[in-house]
């Protein structure tokens, strides 16, 4: 059952708008003011919020501070309740941030129609933002959209093992994988190869030296035959400022990132070489893997060991231990999961 949250003061607004809500099937769950209502928000697990914009005690835009600074709430779908009709009231209710808005008095269709707009485009947008950047991005219904933007015009053919751009060199432009799989890497003092992530259809890449107005921190290598589509940044930001679902879920795709990245750094750092390399090997198998165990990535032992921080000859050594204990087979440079639960509980630190 959808859970709604009714911020609203009247008490007769409040009560008959919660009554037609449950008549229609949802759970509601009601504050007489702002503050109640921001607490509620932040400790309550629900999936629209509806919220007078003539809010008492604490202001409108004392809720939507509260709301947007949030991880948890910033990204729930907000309506704005107004009892004024003028033109600028709506915009007002629009620049807070407000995803929808309806009129006082309302009729019931309205309300219901209202809340399963937003409730569906939040559904589409919650199940496809796991599995690629991009869908989420589709389902805009203003602003600038993103396949207006990835056309044959912008969108370069890599052959493998091509270089996308260098560290050291300033960007002017974000990229996007359509297709094929690219290895960010930097090298060391000692000119040793080390690779901070494996990026595959769907991701982006590039845009931490954008925004941070700075150079690359590193280099994008094909690992094989890929397309890769450059977006000007005024471009993608007139996407990022046209809808605040938009951006709110493209800042948690790269917080996502970012911590999958803390993560396989305190790995590497803590875990023992046969630790890490299970570790490297379950992370790639489960973002880049099949169905049928194989790791869908052909990558050099060199390469792998520079993603795993180790020396080749230990890698080597390693994968030999893993293939004789039965989790993994080998042929050439592709590598099979044989025992894909036996390898996560190594990655673990776990008894085999």
């Amino acid at each position: 059952m959808k859970q709604i949250l009714l911020i609203e003061d009247n008490v007769d607004v409040r009560e008959n708008t919660a009554e037609i809500l449950e008549l229609a099937g949802y759970e509601v769950s009601t504050a007489e003011n702002g503050k109640v209502g921001a607490r509620l928000a932040v400790t309550g697990n629900f999936d629209i919020i509806i919220c007078d914009i003539m809010m008492p005690v604490l202001y409108r835009s004392g809720v939507l501070n509260i709301l947007n600074k949030n991880q948890k709430t910033s990204t729930i779908p907000l309506i704005f309740l107004t009892a004024k009709s003028e033109k600028r009231d709506f915009r007002k209710g629009m620049n807070l941030g407000a995803d929808d808005y309806l009129t006082k008095p309302f009729e019931e269709t309205e309300l219901l129609e209202v809340i399963e707009r937003r409730l569906e485009k939040s559904d589409k947008l919650k199940s496809t933002q796991a599995k690629n950047p991009i869908d989420f991005i589709d389902t805009v219904d203003k602003g600038v959209n993103l396949t207006e933007l990835i056309t044959e015009k912008n969108t370069r053919h890599f052959k493998k093992k091509e270089t996308i751009y260098r560290e050291g060199e300033y960007p002017n432009a974000l990229y996007y994988i359509k297709s094929g799989k690219v290895k960010l890497s930097r090298i060391s003092d000692y000119g040793k190869e080390f690779i901070t992530s494996i990026c595959s259809e769907g991701e982006f890449i590039g845009y931490l030296a954008l925004f941070e107005n700075t150079t690359f921190q590193e280099e994008a290598i094909t690992i094989e035959d890929s397309e890769v589509v450059t977006i000007s940044f005024d471009e993608f930001q007139k996407l990022l400022h046209s809808n605040r679902e938009v951006s709110n879920n493209f800042i948690r795709l790269l917080s996502r990132n970012a911590l999958d990245q803390e993560d396989r750094l305190l790995k590497l750092a803590y875990g023992n070489v046969r630790e890490r390399v299970a570790y490297v090997l379950n992370h790639i198998y489960e973002k880049h893997g099949t169905s049928s165990l194989d790791i869908g990535l052909s990558i050099s032992r060199d390469e792998l060991a520079g993603y795993t921080g180790i020396a080749t000859e230990s890698l080597i050594r390693t994968l030999s231990d893993l293939k004789a204990d039965g989790v993994l087979a080998t042929d050439g440079r592709n590598l099979q999961i044989l025992d894909a639960d036996k390898l996560k509980r190594i990655a673990n630190g776990q008894p085999a």
